[in-house]
């Protein structure tokens, strides 16, 4: 049994101070203001270090370090001198008959003879068809023996007339056989006409290229019959574009070269003057000597034509540059080694090289490095070496 009696009451107060935090008290530490001033000596220290090349300079001075210009860059040039070249229009064109024509019949009725096939060569004038002439030579018959009977009577009313014994009546008479002798002969006219166009003839002298006709075949009038060439000489036509129309004159010469590798000299015989709606070009035709009849007609063609002549540089388009305005030109090297652009146009392309005009008569061409230098640039140039 515990006694209650030796431990008496907390009172309030008491309670009070039991509970209360006691607070932290702290006390200046000697060694931290020592640490300050030594940390503002060391960068007073480290400032006038810094400050003293200035007050008191050094009076051993090392050799300056200066930067060197840069180098002209090294290219390579080559001389080059103008020289005569001729120009040429060089186009695409197609071999054409000289002439071409589709022959017609101009009457109607049977064929009764054909006289030439297919494939031949016939002269002008040359006979192709006849029709059956039967019912043409009963009509000629008629015609003759009328206007000889009608000029019976116009002679025998004129005998009168003349003798002064003719009526009135006989006057009339006379008068109408005049009108009827004037129809008899142009029957008569009419029926030889038509006997002429029984026969169907070549127009000029050429090449049988088509014939429909068969013997006994009833041939209607307008009816095509045949087709007739003439591909001697040979017209060859190209299509000329409207900046290059001016360079073609009738009576150039112009060399062809046809697909099938036969090359003949032909001549310009036509230019013309009003552009094809289509494509804006203009036709021109070179007629080419084919007396053997060895090219034929349709076939591909290339035409080259001279046309002038012109002071070029020869050189290689790998050397060709643009410059910032995407002008197409040569760079050169002058006689102070300085970097010049010079505009050109291209007359002439061939297999190696090209012919340009735009440069000085006699000039350095850079033909290695020019890729890395502009114009006003001062290069070191030399002479390129000669190609193996």
């Amino acid at each position: 049994m515990t006694d209650t009696k030796s431990r008496p009451p907390a009172t309030g107060e008491t309670a009070k101070v039991a509970q209360k935090p006691q607070q932290l008290e702290f006390t200046s530490d000697q060694g931290a203001s020592r640490s300050t001033w030594i940390a503002a000596a060391l960068v007073i220290a480290i400032v006038g270090w810094m400050a003293s090349g200035f007050i008191f300079p050094s009076e051993d001075t090392g050799p300056v370090v200066k930067r060197e210009a840069p180098k002209p860059v090294a290219v390579a040039v080559t001389r080059s001198v103008a020289q005569t070249v001729t120009q040429f229009y060089q186009a695409e064109g197609q071999a054409q008959p000289d002439r071409d024509t589709t022959m017609r019949a101009e009457t109607s009725g049977d064929i009764a003879e054909v006289l030439v096939r297919k494939g031949q060569d016939v002269a002008a004038g040359a006979l192709i068809a006849r029709f059956d002439t039967t019912n043409n030579a009963a009509d000629a018959n008629r015609a003759k023996q009328e206007l000889a009977r009608v000029q019976r009577d116009f002679d025998n009313a004129s005998q009168l007339l003349e003798r002064g014994v003719a009526t009135a009546d006989r006057v009339s008479q006379a008068r109408a056989a005049l009108a009827a002798l004037a129809a008899a002969q142009a029957q008569v006219i009419e029926v030889e006409q038509a006997a002429k166009e029984l026969t169907i003839t070549a127009p000029f002298a050429g090449r049988i290229e088509t014939l429909d006709l068969d013997q006994g075949e009833f041939v209607s009038t307008g009816a095509e019959v045949g087709r007739l060439v003439d591909i001697t000489p040979l017209t060859v036509a190209i299509q000329v574009p409207q900046q290059s129309l001016t360079r073609l004159a009738v009576g150039q010469p112009a060399t062809v070269r046809f697909i099938t590798g036969e090359e003949r000299t032909g001549t310009v015989t036509f230019v013309g003057t009003s552009a094809a709606s289509e494509t804006r070009t203009f036709l021109a035709e070179i007629e080419v000597p084919n007396d053997d009849g060895a090219i034929p007609a349709g076939i591909s063609a290339e035409v080259i034509i001279p046309t002038g002549e012109a002071t070029a540089h020869f050189l290689s388009p790998s050397i060709v540059s643009l410059d910032t305005q995407g002008t197409l030109g040569i760079k050169t090297v002058d006689a102070e080694a300085k970097v010049t652009f010079f505009p050109i146009q291209i007359v002439k392309a061939q297999i190696d090289g090209i012919w340009v005009t735009g440069l000085p008569e006699a000039v350095d061409v850079i033909t290695v490095g020019q890729g890395f230098v502009n114009a006003g640039e001062i290069v070191a140039p030399s002479a390129a070496e000669p190609a193996q």
